[in-house]
């Protein structure tokens, strides 16, 4: 045994030399291994990463809660049916009183829909193009609206005709640059004077397109009918219905759906007429763009990897053919085949680890760039640093067996005449 760790011993400090000795030759042989690897860990941390980042901000936005809306989410394997969607009545806010009232499995409702295109005036300044969302009161329970100045709305304002504002971060940067200074202040909103009362914090892009404040001006349900009612067109209102604690998003789903169809008055070989949605629909529609981006880097990986496993089978022949009457010396003095055999494939594995080691050191420097640089967080976790050490092992197994097993079954006398 003490022997055997000798020879593995003795063969690390060969190996480290002869990367010493022949830079170049190293470094070409390396190249591939470490490209290869660096695909590989990158493509599967990007992955991980925008499966993290998706699912936190679901997360933060309700994974609890239901969308009673006219139109579906989708997500499905199949091609979208908009045709079945498009003729469906909108939901109302009498539907949204009723729920409120019925359903058990609930604790919190909201009634919201949103007006796009609006013109926003104070003094002599204008916004154009800002997105009015009309709100109620449990709005605040649905979302972690950050308010970073002032308050939400409350319950008068939310029942009565009170012209009253909550303004998105892009709005009192460009108009009031403070949020504190926005607070009180009278603005028009298409031509309706409204008073603000507070300001969100800045929320920045988002991987999921829902409920992003920062071109939003947020408004009590009644006041917001002043300027649009949700019968117009287009503006496809929405119920939010939150579970209670315990209660099982399938058993609150079905008692909306069966609410929802006496409301209707649906028989009960007729269709739904409205959708149910939750917000883990998108990540699930998501899945397959996932694997398609997984697949295609690994695929270039596997060849960058086919590549380096060349390099390094090429060094190792050479290897063999520089130590030949060395290894004809140690099979005299009575080394086995098999620790020959284990000497240079130790040798090929750890090329490979080394080119792996470069490879995991640039992900981490390209994460490190990134999570820094833009709001997108890119980790690299442990079983990626795991897959990576795995693959360059298998690869340096694989790249080195042949030369390797030509070394052990070298005749002494011969290799020591060499």
């Amino acid at each position: 045994m003490l022997k055997s760790l000798k020879i593995i011993w003795s063969t690390l400090i060969m190996a480290l030399q002869e990367l010493r000795v022949n830079k170049m030759r190293t470094f070409l042989s390396l190249l591939g291994v470490t490209i290869g690897i660096f695909c590989i860990i990158a493509v599967g941390a990007s992955t991980d990463s925008l499966e993290r980042n998706i699912r936190d901000e679901v997360n933060a936005l309700g994974t609890n809660v239901i969308y009673v809306e006219k139109w579906s989410w989708g997500g499905g394997s199949g091609p979208y049916e908009w045709w079945k969607f498009v003729n469906r009545p909108e939901v109302k806010y009498q539907e949204f009183l009723r729920l409120t009232q019925r359903t058990k499995s609930a604790s919190d409702f909201a009634y919201i829909y949103s007006a796009d295109s609006k013109r926003l005036v104070y003094g002599d300044n204008y916004l154009q193009g800002v997105t009015m969302m009309a709100v109620t009161e449990g709005f605040s329970d649905m979302q972690d609206l950050k308010i970073q100045a002032g308050r939400y709305f409350s319950p008068t304002e939310c029942t009565s005709n009170i012209p009253v504002a909550i303004v998105g971060a892009k709005i009192w940067q460009d108009l009031f640059l403070t949020p504190e200074n926005a607070i009180g202040k009278t603005i028009e909103l298409s031509g309706h004077r409204l008073k603000i009362i507070g300001a969100l914090k800045a929320y920045g892009q988002s991987m999921v397109d829902a409920f992003q404040y920062d071109d939003d001006i947020l408004l009590p349900i009644f006041a917001a009918r002043e300027i649009t009612d949700e019968r117009t067109a287009g503006l496809d209102p929405s119920i939010m219905v939150k579970a209670r604690p315990g209660v099982g998003m399938d058993e609150m789903n079905d008692e909306l759906r069966g609410e929802m169809r006496a409301m209707r008055r649906l028989k009960p070989k007729q269709e739904d007429n409205f959708s149910l949605n939750q917000l883990s629909m998108l990540t699930a529609g998501m899945q397959k763009m996932f694997s398609v981006i997984s697949v295609s880097g690994d695929l270039i990986g596997i060849c960058a990897l086919i590549v380096g496993a060349f390099g390094i089978a090429n060094i190792m022949f050479v290897t063999v053919k520089e130590r030949t009457n060395i290894i004809g010396l140690k099979k005299a003095v009575g080394a086995k085949k098999s620790l020959i055999l284990l000497e240079f494939l130790i040798e090929a594995i750890m090329l490979c680890i080394i080119g792996a080691m470069i490879g995991l050191a640039l992900v981490y420097l390209l994460t490190f760039a990134l999570s820094h640089q833009f709001s997108f967080k890119v980790y690299l976790s442990g079983s990626n640093i795991t897959d990576g050490i795995v693959i360059a092992v298998v690869s340096g197994i694989v790249a080195g067996i042949i030369p390797a097993w030509t070394a052990s079954r070298l005749d002494p006398v011969v290799a020591i005449r060499s």
